[in-house]
């Protein structure tokens, strides 16, 4: 059960407060407050209600619904792949792991269709073999591990940070130093419940990027990252006043090429191989339309 203490005197429809406030889109909330799932003060309400202070609405935890996984052929570019991992460059567009709004069409429906039965069950039904992830917008390097000893070793590298990720990303504005750090706390938006922002009480992140090229009204960057918080690069990035050029969430997404979805490429991970322990290091080349936009400039 999720408790939300009402502390504005706003007066909003409470469907259009809680979308706000949570994940949950404003469809959504109607049909719990139809179900009798979301309560105020203890009382069933209506979608109309409008919120008063010092309101508190419980939300009934809403499972997820199953979701039948299907492999499918979906062409994907393997960069390495042996008994334990296999690793591939994730096309800009292609979410990770089916969720509700997205059941087929994933990187993990790719992979089973080239794997089979062979991936690691540690994820769990949706997320097989899934060590960690890209945002749907970011391409790039993403390790899957095809058994749990992998995804075990795999995990722990990570959570001690001892795997290297590289990113490149085109910025909009000229950042005038060569390199810095950006170390500031990422959690949940106050504002807005969908969205990840800088936050006082958010969890420790950590991003270095050096310049490597300076262009007109943008600047092209290497980023690396200690920590893997949510949209940890396109937070810190927009934060700083260099939001990544196509990124509609934060930033207004507006750009002379007419890209959709941020310009942010995992090009490099660093690891250990999680049987043999031999150092791996693994590179993705750009996308057409990134190197395309590079070469114009």
């Amino acid at each position: 059960m999720e408790e939300i203490v009402v502390n504005e005197n706003n007066k909003k429809r409470i469907d259009a407060y809680l979308s706000d406030k949570t994940e949950y889109s404003r469809v959504t909330i109607q049909r719990l407050i139809d179900e009798e799932k979301i309560k105020v003060n203890g009382n069933k309400t209506k979608a109309s209600y409008k919120v008063q202070n010092g309101d508190k609405i419980a939300i009934e935890e809403v499972k997820a619904k199953e979701i039948e996984l299907k492999a499918q052929d979906i062409p994907l570019e393997i960069l390495y792949e042996d008994n334990d991992i296999i690793v591939v460059n994730k096309p800009k567009g292609m979410v990770v792991h089916p969720a509700n709004g997205n059941p087929d069409g994933t990187l993990v429906n790719a992979i089973m269709a080239i794997c089979k039965d062979s991936l690691s069950g540690i994820g769990g039904e949706i997320r097989p073999g899934i060590v960690h992830r890209l945002d749907k917008d970011t391409s790039g390097v993403i390790i899957i591990a095809k058994n749990d000893k992998a995804h075990i070793n795999l995990s722990e590298q990570i959570k001690n940070h001892e795997v290297e990720k590289k990113y490149i990303a085109l910025v909009r504005g000229n950042i005038p130093e060569n390199e810095a750090t950006i170390n500031m706390p990422i959690g949940r938006s106050n504002k807005d419940r969908k969205k990840m922002a800088v936050v006082k009480n958010g969890k420790n992140a950590v991003t270095h990027f050096k310049v490597l090229k300076r262009f007109r009204n943008y600047t092209l960057l290497e980023v690396k990252i200690e920590t893997g918080r949510t949209h940890q690069i396109r937070v810190h990035l927009s934060e700083i006043g260099y939001p990544i050029i196509g990124d509609t969430v934060y930033s207004n997404g507006k750009n002379e090429w007419g890209i959709v979805g941020q310009c942010l490429h995992a090009k490099s991970i660093r690891f250990k191989h999680p049987i043999t322990n031999k150092e791996m290091l693994i590179e993705a080349e750009l996308p057409e339309y990134f190197k395309k936009i590079i070469e114009e400039e």
